[in-house]
């Protein structure tokens, strides 16, 4: 690996609504907000407009044995690994979770993770469903929040994109689909993407308020 600095994040400084501001929990109020769902439901829409808006939240960044494309850059986009040093993180469990995905591997470092609970920052994950599995092993504390679609048809929609793809390569994105929607009940949380902005509300209010989850029901529309 080119850089074993597992840092980053930022101040708290943005507000949550009007006249609202954001600060760090307490030490003992700690908790990572692990968000997952299936393909295609908008995680990543959700995440960008999530940091826009509330750039306190850290994002873990996930170490990769994948080759850097032009223009990311180490440490930032992902922690770049040879297979021996990836091989070296799995054994000595400095990874929460790992998966192998087209012929390369990713995973999320334990330790930036740790520290940035330690001090009080909002912290989200963005993973797939089977590195959630992997992080409800390695840390049952964390929150688990599952996206999923307004209806399945809507998510069919997402799947099948612009028409481009063979129709074998959809029907195993349809079949995934239908796996990942299973998982659901899973998850401590779900949150229907109905709209985006409502979405990046309620992970605020969950990353800041430990007590939010109490007054909620398991699925939020």
């Amino acid at each position: 690996m080119t850089d074993r600095s597992w840092s980053g994040g930022a101040s708290a400084h943005e507000a949550v609504g009007p006249g609202a501001e954001v600060g760090f929990l307490p030490m003992n109020e700690r908790r990572l907000t692990v968000l997952s769902g299936p393909s295609g439901v908008g995680k990543s829409t959700v995440v960008a407009e999530l940091r826009r808006a509330h750039p306190e939240v850290w994002l873990s960044v996930s170490v990769t044995t994948r080759r850097p494309r032009p223009g990311e850059v180490n440490g930032v986009h992902y922690f770049f690994a040879d297979g021996e040093e990836f091989d070296r993180l799995v054994e000595s469990g400095e990874l929460l979770e790992w998966a192998e995905f087209a012929g390369n591997r990713y995973g999320t470092p334990r330790e930036p993770v740790l520290k940035k609970l330690a001090d009080g920052v909002p912290t989200l994950l963005e993973i797939d469903l089977e590195g959630a599995r992997q992080v409800r092993r390695t840390m049952p504390e964390a929150l688990l929040v599952f996206l999923a679609p307004p209806t399945w048809e809507e998510l069919e929609k997402r799947l099948r994109g612009r028409g481009t793809e063979p129709e074998d390569v959809i029907a195993r994105r349809l079949a995934a689909g239908r796996v990942e929607m299973a998982a659901e009940p899973e998850f401590d949380l779900t949150l229907v993407n109905t709209s985006v902005q409502d979405v990046c509300d309620r992970l605020i209010a969950l990353m800041t308020d430990p007590q939010g989850i109490t007054t909620t029901t398991k699925r939020e529309v």
